[in-house]
């Protein structure tokens, strides 16, 4: 099979000929770009600066030679603009805390706090309060808290959409370029993404990518707001939702069979121990809107569509198949109530596993290569079961894993993949 037809398979749940692997097809199964710049060297690639193609997490470029040595059968259309609201264009050096060299957008701009801390800037723009900051030392940027607290007696719809507009001509030009490019020039399976459509994503509900963002934007408040303001938020999810339709209309328009699934939204539903909200709350806030948007998919394209939800999700799982969704991604084993084979034995046949292949909290960063190796072995040969599963990481590999783990990991898929 062809990496695409191998994705293609396995999210038809039926067995493809080995499994299909995925690093760096989306903003949650990517390579820190540390991480991407050491293993250009473990496997004897040329060395050169990596590409930062997600300055919020600070994820590396995965080229297309160190994607061959990891068997990554995914590609991904970048998206048009990153967190911080700027294009991934007009690349300059610039050096991580740890000096890997990397490239970054010529819009990237940081500044120094005391503490040897950076700050980064919506839309790149220094003259504004910055929305990120990464601790000296740090990986990756954390969202401020901006914007002024929140008045019950007068809160706006329209300060919580100003970010939500219909999908420029610009911006469809780029997706149909970088779609056909990718589907012309590859075999892999493309992913895309397309702004608007994630509902209560956390990630992007601070705006750090709008200058003075009004509304619900401090991350406690938004949570708060499940519980004590839901007929706000169905309403911003059911005017964001109408928008969305129209949007996927365009883009659909725009890159056509081009693209093989679209990752829809990333909103965080769980925490390590549990759900961070009922059953119930999942049915009545969420789950309309995203049937909704699904369903339009479902019956105008051939994507599959992603979610990404970290935590401890066992209860919700059923409302997100009956939401229509294909795709469950991270797969977070490590979390209460998501063991393997009890998920794969449940749900195996309803949803495609994309993640969970070894522990990333634990085991690769922490454990030795044997452990990797033999933790690895173990998930394929449970969710490798019918099909249905797409091997990554749980979540975004980080920059502190031994490069010896991450190269153990990839042993242990190439022999029993």
């Amino acid at each position: 099979m062809t990496s695409r037809e191998r994705i293609a398979s396995a999210l038809e749940h039926r067995q493809p000929d080995k499994v299909p692997v995925d690093f760096g097809g989306s903003a949650v199964s990517g390579i820190s770009a540390s991480m991407v710049h050491k293993l250009r060297k473990a496997y004897n690639l040329p060395e050169h600066p990596i590409k930062v193609v997600d300055c919020y997490q600070m994820l590396g470029e995965v080229e297309e030679d160190l994607r061959e040595k990891l068997g990554s059968d995914c590609v991904l259309v970048t998206p048009y603009t990153n967190l911080f609201g700027f294009r991934n264009a007009g690349w300059k050096p610039w050096a991580l805390f740890d000096g890997t060299p990397v490239l970054v957008p010529g819009d990237f701009n940081t500044s120094v706090d005391s503490k040897g801390g950076l700050y980064q800037y919506p839309q790149g723009d220094s003259t504004v309060p910055p929305s990120g900051y990464m601790p000296k030392g740090g990986y990756y940027f954390d969202a401020l808290k901006r914007g002024a607290p929140v008045d019950e007696d007068d809160l706006s719809l329209d300060d919580n959409l100003e970010e939500f507009s219909l999908i420029s001509e610009e911006e469809l030009k780029y997706a149909r370029e970088e779609a056909g490019l990718l589907r012309s020039s590859t075999d892999c399976a493309v992913i895309a993404s397309l702004g608007g459509t994630a509902l209560g994503d956390i990630a992007f509900v601070p705006a750090t990518f709008l200058k003075h963002p009004k509304g619900i934007r401090d991350i406690e408040e938004w949570y708060v707001s499940m519980a004590s303001r839901q007929d706000f938020l169905k309403e911003i999810f059911d005017r964001q939702t109408r928008l969305a339709l129209k949007n996927l209309a365009l883009f659909k328009e725009a890159v056509g069979d081009n693209i093989d699934v679209l990752y829809l939204c990333g909103a965080d539903f769980g925490n390590q121990n549990s759900p961070m909200c009922s059953t119930e709350t999942f049915a009545n806030v969420y789950l309309p809107y995203y049937r909704r948007m699904i369903d339009w998919i479902h019956r105008n394209t051939n994507w599959k569509v992603f979610k990404h939800c970290c935590g401890s999700i066992r209860p919700l799982i059923p409302k997100l198949i009956e939401a229509g969704f294909d795709i469950l991604n991270p797969v977070q084993n490590s979390a209460r109530d998501m063991d393997p084979r009890t998920l794969k034995d449940e749900f195996g046949g309803k949803i495609a596993f994309w993640g969970g292949g070894v522990d990333t909290q634990h085991t690769l960063p922490y454990g030795t290569p044997d452990e990797v190796f033999k933790q690895v072995t173990e998930r394929i040969q449970i969710y490798n079961r019918d099909g249905g599963f797409v091997f990554n990481t749980i979540h975004n590999t980080q920059s502190g894993v031994p490069v010896e783990n991450f190269l153990a990991m990839i042993d242990a898929v190439r022999q029993f993949r």
